[in-house]
């Protein structure tokens, strides 16, 4: 969907559908609510009269009009005005649109939400209103025969009254476009199934993106792997036929000690010799949703042209069992010297990133955010709501979890407690894999940290938030393509 700005009044928009909005308890629609109510006689006030619109949020109400330049106007419910926020304004807006492009539409125009009364910041508003619809009418129809064209093709318009404002509604629709696009990217690789994004095909999409942007790109093979002693991430490939790969990008944008983002990339998991069942195995196809997020942010990052030095590692591999795969007993030696006991095959995202965690540091990164679907003990802990995070630096995290909340994505910090690693100790190695059920969120994450020396060090949990089960508001049923929004924030933050 292509998204421009314009100024004029909407209530004389030449479009097929038009989106305002009214706060919860408004009787009397003012400012652009108001104008379009004048326009198609009063059809607004004499719905919220009857009881049939309200205002709460997201709540929507279609009127189909004649007499005006528009045959639809969508009214879209704010909720208390109180209570109203940016990520509010990426909700209301994803709602309205998707109501709006029901039918043969094709042109909307909305105004930009909180903007006015609701008293936001006019550029982060239409930031928000832009991010809204696009990653609300994003959808995943490669492999179906009949597609829903729905936002396919359409135009959405948004119109700013005040000449004063459009620069800053301009600049932040820019940006907005940037941060879903990217999301929307980062989608597109955790939908795709298993036989279609093996590790090679990661690897060749990063190098496509890497080529059209201008970053750095080197795509690290089995052989130069082991040459660097990556015997964790090439321990969890040896199950696989497919070859494992490793994803090196750098976007220049200071001169300074670069700032890594490093993503997990298991393109199907089955757990390996340590079997998952076989209900819910086929959704181990979004088992790369790390290595997709910090592609995703790179992406936004290069666009919006950030001054900062950036490098994102993402190890890719299948984990499959086999004749060949690594087995529970095994010991594996990684790109540190660290040995690691193999406890359970299926804790294999802590393998790979260990490696990854180690090569980005040994690049110059003096910070390191890690970012995975590692444990179900997250998704038990904090359900699908709250992504975790884990971090043995208070300054960085409390970054990320500010850049999560201007993002609009909600992150739980768990403790990092040096106590909790008697619970990995090996009799036979440096470290298991596994610090068995308790805590077993915070335990994954800690195993990667033993991989990292001096570099300020994060890692994020997104197993329970990297795919949705069902469809609200700008979040499609699927991948959702969380944290790039974040990381993107973090690296303009810091």
């Amino acid at each position: 969907m292509e998204v421009r700005v314009q100024q004029g009044n909407i209530a004389e928009a030449a479009v097929d559908a038009v989106v305002v909005n009214l706060f919860e308890g408004v009787t009397h629609p003012g400012g652009a609510t108001g104008a379009v109510d004048a326009k198609i006689g009063g059809l607004i006030r004499r719905l919220i009269a009857a009881g049939e619109f309200k205002g709460e949020l997201n709540e929507t109400a279609v009127l189909h009009v004649t007499g005006a330049p528009y045959r639809k106007v969508v009214v879209v419910g704010l909720g208390k005005a109180e209570e109203f926020t940016l990520e509010r304004v990426r909700q209301v807006s994803a709602t309205g649109v998707k109501a709006a492009l029901k039918g043969d539409v094709k042109k909307v125009a909305t105004i930009v939400h909180g903007a006015g009364i609701g008293g936001l910041d006019v550029q982060q508003a239409a930031q928000c209103v832009a991010e809204g619809a696009l990653l609300g009418t994003y959808r995943y129809e490669k492999y179906k025969s009949k597609k829903d064209d729905g936002a396919q093709g359409a135009e959405l318009i948004i119109v700013e009254y005040s000449a004063d404002k459009l620069p800053a509604v301009e600049a932040g629709v820019a940006r907005g476009v940037i941060l879903a696009e990217a999301t929307n990217f980062a989608r597109d690789l955790v939908n795709a199934p298993g036989n279609e994004l093996t590790p090679s095909e990661l690897a060749a999409r990063a190098k496509a993106m890497a080529d059209e942007l201008g970053l750095e790109c080197e795509i690290l093979g089995r052989e130069e792997m082991a040459r660097l002693g990556m015997g964790a991430l090439l321990g969890v490939a040896k199950g696989s036929a497919e070859e494992p790969k490793l994803i090196f990008l750098r976007y220049r944008g200071a001169d300074e000690p670069p700032i890594a983002l490093v993503g997990k990339g298991v393109t199907f998991d089955t757990g390996g010799i340590s079997l998952k069942p076989a209900e819910g195995m086929a959704a181990m196809t979004n088992d790369m949703a790390g290595a997709a997020a910090v592609l995703g942010a790179i992406r936004a990052i290069a666009r919006l042209k950030l001054p900062r030095h950036v490098i994102t590692v993402a190890p890719c591999v299948e984990n499959m069992p086999s004749g060949t795969a690594q087995k529970p007993g095994d010991v594996v030696r990684a790109m540190t010297g660290k040995t690691i006991e193999i406890d359970n095959t299926d804790a294999e995202g802590r393998l790979i990133l260990a490696d990854a965690v180690a090569y980005a540091e040994s690049k110059g990164a003096q910070i390191i955010v890690d970012v995975a679907t590692l444990t179900g003990a997250c998704v038990v802990a904090l359900g699908k709501l709250y992504s975790g995070l884990v971090s043995t630096d208070d300054a960085l995290a409390e970054a990320i979890l500010a850049a999560g909340a201007k993002a609009g994505e909600r992150y739980c910090r768990l403790p990092a407690d040096p106590e909790y690693k008697q619970q990995y100790k090996s009799d036979i190695a440096d470290i298991k894999n596994t610090g068995g059920r308790p805590a077993g969120a915070i335990t994954g994450a800690l195993i990667i940290s033993e991989f990292i020396d001096k570099a300020r060090w994060a890692h994020l949990d997104i197993a329970g938030t990297a795919s949705n089960d069902k469809e609200r508001h700008y979040l499609p049923k699927g991948a959702t393509g969380v944290a790039v929004r974040t990381l993107t924030e973090l690296v303009a933050s810091l």
